[in-house]
């Protein structure tokens, strides 16, 4: 580059002396200025090119970023592009599964640890769903692909992408996959307790709480507001719903199934309705556009469902509305709650719980909270009865103190007579 300029320099200088040899001159600079140009547009072109290769971000747990912080007033910023929305077509399928950090695993290694694909711990849309324990130590639940499926290797894709940067302690974790000879797999981290509709509507589970019910909604809550506020770009999941919700061995929430998940963009693709009935926003039927919104009233469809242990399938929302022409403040919502709990909850809880599940499913998606506002609200239940119970403690453990001073009084006043030993 400095040889390119000491020449345009020199004939410049040349050009001065030699006023016959100007227009050559002239000539010359402007070949040599499109040499320079052209060579500054490549360099520019092949740093452009090493910029777009897709990054992973997020990769960090970002369970920090929740309700009860101050970090985020507001989503970020959405006006990059989606980082895997134009990676499906023809070869870059493997830029999908190279760039999500997660590990292959091998057919073989899945086949053994399944015992062969018998160990079935149920099926969803995606596929069967198997227990599988890996030979080298460690639990899982994997997915297989049905090839049935209606969602297809563009869901597989999609889980991929997503949960190799979503990184959340409410969302479920994406070991890994398999991608060998066409089959497509996902390995999760097995979840002991299963999905939360096994736990509302089977009858070999142990009865679900109203404290546990309100620490589950918190949990979800969670997940979905770092999906819609804590993730660049933020994601709209599009499949809220009780199925998708599963519950570790200490009992933790968290959201499953990203198989039908889009990232918000600028450019937003319309795909056809998708969804689970029920459960999908009336708006975005009628719009064919989804928002976070349309997340927002599947969550307080959710919450309903938490409070009635009805499922939307059977009615539901038809139920909720019939009860809201009696409901007259808080109390009236004990008409709709889970006659298993009833007279075993907290009615000005229950009252709040089901007064925000009715604003979530607002008709107009304006009218909807936010899920930042949703989660802040959901965890203000429980905090005082928690409060109470930590003060409680605290006493009783100070009362304990008491006695067992009291209790050793007699012998600390034995020792307090004997005599002081002197020292020879």
């Amino acid at each position: 580059m400095e040889r390119v300029l000491v020449i345009i320099m020199d004939a410049c200088i040349c050009g001065r002396r030699t006023s016959g040899w100007r227009s050559l001159t002239e000539m010359n600079i402007i070949v040599l200025l499109g040499v320079v140009l052209g060579i500054t547009v490549g360099a520019g072109i092949t740093i452009v090119r090493g910029m777009a290769l897709p990054i992973r971000v997020n990769a960090v747990d970002a369970s920090s970023v929740l309700s009860d912080t101050t970090e985020y007033d507001s989503p970020p910023s959405n006006k990059d592009k989606s980082l895997f929305s134009s990676w499906f077509g023809g070869s870059e399928k493997s830029a999908v599964l190279s760039n999500s950090g997660l590990p292959s695993y091998p057919y073989r290694d899945l086949q053994k640890a399944t015992n062969n694909f018998t160990s079935k711990l149920g099926e969803g849309a995606f596929g069967p769903v198997y227990k599988a324990i890996m030979p080298q130590g460690g639990t899982f639940a994997i997915k297989v692909l049905s090839s049935e499926s209606k969602q297809g290797e563009r869901e597989f894709l999609t889980e991929v992408a997503l949960l190799g940067r979503l990184h959340h302690r409410n969302l479920v974790n994406l070991m890994g996959y398999c991608a060998e000879k066409g089959h497509r797999i996902l390995v999760y981290e097995y979840m002991s307790n299963g999905s939360l509709a096994e736990l509302l509507y089977g009858d070999d589970h142990e009865l679900l709480s109203w404290d546990m019910r309100v620490q589950i909604a918190q949990d979800i809550a969670r997940g979905i507001e770092y999906l819609h506020e804590g993730a660049v770009p933020p994601v709209i999941h599009r499949d809220i719903k009780t199925a998708n919700i599963l519950l570790d061995g200490t009992m933790k929430a968290r959201v499953s199934d990203f198989g039908l998940s889009k990232e918000v963009s600028a450019s937003q693709i319309n795909t056809g309705i998708k969804g689970t009935f029920g459960y999908v926003d009336p708006e975005y039927i009628s719009t064919n556009q989804f928002t976070v919104k349309s997340d927002v009233y599947s969550f307080g469809v959710l919450l309903f469902e938490l409070v009635t242990a009805r499922s939307p399938q059977k009615g539901l929302m038809d139920y909720v509305g019939l009860a809201l022409l009696s409901v007259e403040g808080e109390e009236g919502w004990e008409e709709i709650l889970d006659e298993k709990i009833y007279g075993k909850c907290n009615r000005a809880e229950l009252g709040a719980m089901a007064n925000l599940a009715k604003q979530c499913v607002s008709a107009s998606s304006q009218s909807r909270p936010r899920m930042r506002d949703v989660s802040l609200q959901l965890s203000k239940l429980g905090s005082k009865k928690a409060s109470n119970r930590h003060l409680r403690n605290a006493s009783d453990a100070s009362i304990q103190r008491d006695l067992d001073v009291e209790a050793q009084r007699p012998s600390l006043l034995r020792l307090a007579s004997i005599p002081e030993r002197s020292e020879v």
